[in-house]
């Protein structure tokens, strides 16, 4: 590989091509080997149809210096995404629109004579607030008879986790976070309860899928591979369909999950905070390309962002909260929010072969602005996170912040501290201010009228 190229780490299990970065450019080489196949995908209108319905990443061929001379065939440019999301930190409706996204672009390259040969989850992103698939090497010629390749990757991505979070505990959707190449459906299975073995979807694509997988485990050379007719295959695609949509999670109510509407907050004092978030927003300069809301909640704060035009990734602990914040963007065509099911105190870390596979939270970007809005006193007081270190995360995360101290005497707080011990003598706003001043400069200090409660537009000191 030519050493002035970096390839990505998460980009070689396929040896139909890889991607790679030159100077800071995301690229795809499209390898020799996939050849038969690309051209077949771009001439068969399979291509275009995907791009123009707003299922693929759209792309460039370009002419640049490929990062393996001998294996190339074509240098591909697509388009950039603005953050990159993995399938365990979504909502269980994202995760349900990126399955039936999947399903939608297999029955449109059947039509195409072709078909998905992979079924991972990592395919598929959300710009613009819609699932986007990205991987353009995924297509191959459908053979007559041959069953769908991605069939078992499809399930064990998609539907185990789908139906645990819907039947069981959308926890354990989490299992995603442990099992890179998806939920083993020996486990789903075991972990599902036993009505759902009546559903016939559920009895078809993962107990007997599942009880299939085991038998045949340790007989690879045993297992029968039957034809499978298109109308067949199709009529499987369409049964999957069927299973996802049918799968519901209805969001339990929740401390948090209500929050807007169990607050300690007059409406005078909630329309006043949005105030100052907003004119503080518009002070940033230069203006933020990209907001992280950290604790979004249901994202109240994060359409502030957003109608600004800025990119605003809401994250939230609170899985409600999380999906919550989806259906309405859903609802409301925000094409500028993506809300995201992370634990600051526990974020995503690097994962997969060699820890590079699967980047970190923080390896995957920056963001110009940070909201911390009521999120301190949740860090400090119920994570023992000390000040010092909370200012020094935020003096490393971001250039401008925006972000509110909410005392000892709120109610709220003293609903954090009405089961445990007070054990925060240091829990001050002079040394919020003292620890915050060795990272930034404190712009802009209010009152949000009717309230205790303090909001700060701080800038990162030069390093």
């Amino acid at each position: 590989m030519n050493e002035s190229i970096e390839g990505l780490p998460s980009s070689f299990r396929d040896p139909s091509g890889f991607l790679f970065l030159d100077q800071g450019v995301l690229y795809r080489q499209v390898n020799r080997s996939y050849r038969e196949d690309f051209e077949h995908f771009v001439k068969s209108g399979l291509c275009s149809s995907l791009v123009d319905a707003g299922l693929l990443v759209a792309h460039e061929e370009v002419d640049v210096p490929p990062a393996e001379s001998l294996e190339c065939f074509k240098i591909l440019r697509p388009d950039p995404l603005p953050f990159i999301s993995y399938p365990f930190e979504w909502s269980f409706s994202q995760l349900q629109d990126a399955a039936l996204t999947t399903l939608a672009i297999q029955k449109r390259s059947l039509e195409h004579g072709m078909s998905l040969k992979d079924g991972t989850a990592y395919n598929i992103q959300f710009r613009n607030g819609k699932p986007l698939f990205i991987d353009t090497l995924s297509f191959e010629k459908c053979s007559e008879g041959r069953p769908w390749t991605a069939y078992r990757q499809f399930c064990q991505h998609f539907l185990a986790p789908l139906a645990l979070a819907s039947y069981s505990d959308i926890r354990l959707s989490q299992l995603l976070r442990i099992h890179l190449d998806g939920v083993p459906l020996d486990l789903a299975s075991r972990l599902l309860p036993f009505h759902t073995r009546f559903r016939f979807s559920l009895l078809t694509h993962l107990h007997l899928h599942a009880k299939a997988q085991t038998h045949y485990a340790d007989k690879p050379g045993r297992q029968v591979r039957r034809s499978v007719s298109r109308r067949a295959l199709q009529g499987l695609i369409e049964n999957l369909e069927s299973c996802v949509s049918a799968l519901n999670w209805k969001p339990p109510h929740q401390e948090w999950a209500s929050y807007y509407e169990d607050t300690n907050y007059t409406g005078e004092a909630f329309r006043h905070k949005e105030q100052l978030v907003g004119e503080y927003l518009d002070r940033i300069n230069p203006k933020p390309g990209m907001v992280w809301d950290l604790g979004a909640n249901t994202g109240r704060f994060s359409r502030l962002a957003a109608s600004r035009g800025m990119i605003t990734i809401a994250f939230d602990l609170d899985p409600a909260c999380v999906e919550r914040n989806y259906r309405v963007c859903r609802q409301e065509g925000d094409t500028n929010i993506l809300p995201l099911w992370v634990d600051l105190t526990n974020p995503s870390p690097n994962l997969g072969w060699h820890g590079r596979e699967r980047m970190s939270l923080l390896d995957r970007g920056s963001p110009d602005a940070v909201l911390a809005l009521a999120l301190i006193h949740h860090l400090a007081i119920a994570n023992n996170l000390p000040l010092s270190r909370l200012a020094g995360f935020f003096g490393e995360l971001c250039r401008s912040l925006i972000i509110e101290f909410v005392p000892k005497t709120d109610s709220q707080v003293q609903r954090l501290l009405a089961s445990r011990e007070d054990i925060f003598p240091n829990y001050t706003q002079e040394s919020f201010e003292q620890a915050f001043r060795r990272y930034f400069e404190i712009r802009a200090v209010s009152q949000i009228r009717q309230t205790e409660r303090t909001l700060y537009r701080m800038e990162r000191k030069p390093l």
